[in-house]
């Protein structure tokens, strides 16, 4: 079978290698996606201190091959999404049947399972409560499926601030109430026009950089939640922890390691995803063969006009 590995930064190879064999309480899965996740970019740029090769590729969505003997939630031919942490990149993966979530009918370039359940556990960790403010900073892949589960909490105002116009524009048809351009616009006097000088009830920070973090406590109310759903790596980050101190906000880290917690949010994904309450369509923009996955993380990384997520088919 073909699988893309990491050989050196900014070099993807597709190789050949032998067919992995499903273990008693694992499924095959023949991929049909697998989406470019942002937190491999740094990987791919070289900037993230790993050491090289490595099997990338873990937002996998495809159909069952074959079942293991133990196996009794699915069958041959269901589509799923599935949870893996490596080795994505693949006309075939072995993964435990547990990871698996029925897709349904939904297409499968569109049953992104993992990222979305990331948003899932972000905002219910963060749990805007019904009519309040809130606030998102960064209207990538990520901060627009915040967006969308922040929406279903029905807020009273949902505010979206970014630099591209692009990605504005696309946060206002998603339902913004008002989106903030910060290279041109005041984000505090904007937040101030739509709280009535209040400040959001809670803050989402989803860009992962250094300068999205240093307006939230002057957007934030007094007691108010910072959550830090954007993945920081490559160097240190510094925040005006007096000014956060005095203000009492609670800190939300809206990152997840542990399985139980990454699996209760993709299987709350999925049945949104499939319940067609949450959808992604408007989102998947580039789409890539598995022979061009080098080029779907350059296109991932230049991010040009118009780019939400990349994802590549097998």
């Amino acid at each position: 079978m073909k699988i893309a590995v990491l050989r050196a930064p900014q070099e993807i190879a597709v190789l050949e290698e032998p067919m992995p064999e499903p273990a008693r309480d694992e499924v095959l899965v023949r991929v049909a996606n697998c989406g470019v996740c942002a937190s491999e970019l740094d990987m791919w740029e070289g900037r993230a201190g790993i050491e090289y090769p490595r099997f990338v590729g873990h937002e996998v969505s495809g159909t069952i091959e074959r079942v293991g003997s133990g196996v009794e939630a699915f069958r041959e031919g269901d589509a799923v999404a599935a949870w893996v942490t490596e080795r994505g990149f693949a006309e075939y993966v072995a993964v435990k049947a547990d990871y698996c979530f029925p897709a349904g009918s939904l297409p499968l370039d569109l049953a992104l399972g993992e990222p979305i359940a990331c948003a899932v556990n972000a905002v219910e960790l963060a749990a805007p409560a019904l009519a309040d403010d809130i606030l998102i900073v960064g209207a990538g892949f990520m901060g627009n499926l915040v967006q969308k589960l922040a929406l279903l909490k029905g807020p009273h105002r949902l505010i979206v601030a970014d630099t591209r116009p692009d990605a504005l524009e696309r946060a206002d048809a998603l339902g913004a109430d008002r989106t903030v351009n910060v290279l041109t616009q005041s984000l505090v006097d904007a937040v101030d026009e739509e709280t009535g000088g209040r400040g959001v009830d809670v803050s989402f920070e989803v860009t992962g950089a250094q300068a999205a973090l240093l307006p939230l406590g002057d957007v934030t109310r007094m007691s108010g939640k910072i959550a830090i759903v954007g993945y920081h790596q490559g160097g240190m980050r510094e925040l005006p922890l007096g000014q956060w101190n005095y203000m009492a906000f609670e800190l939300v880290n809206a990152h997840f390691r542990d399985v139980a917690t990454i699996l209760r949010g993709m299987r709350i994904g999925m049945r949104l995803l499939t319940s067609g309450r949450v959808a992604l369509d408007d989102l998947v923009t580039h789409r890539f063969p598995l022979d061009d996955v080098n080029r779907a993380f350059a296109v991932a990384v230049e991010k040009p006009a118009g780019f939400v997520k990349a994802t590549v088919s097998v």
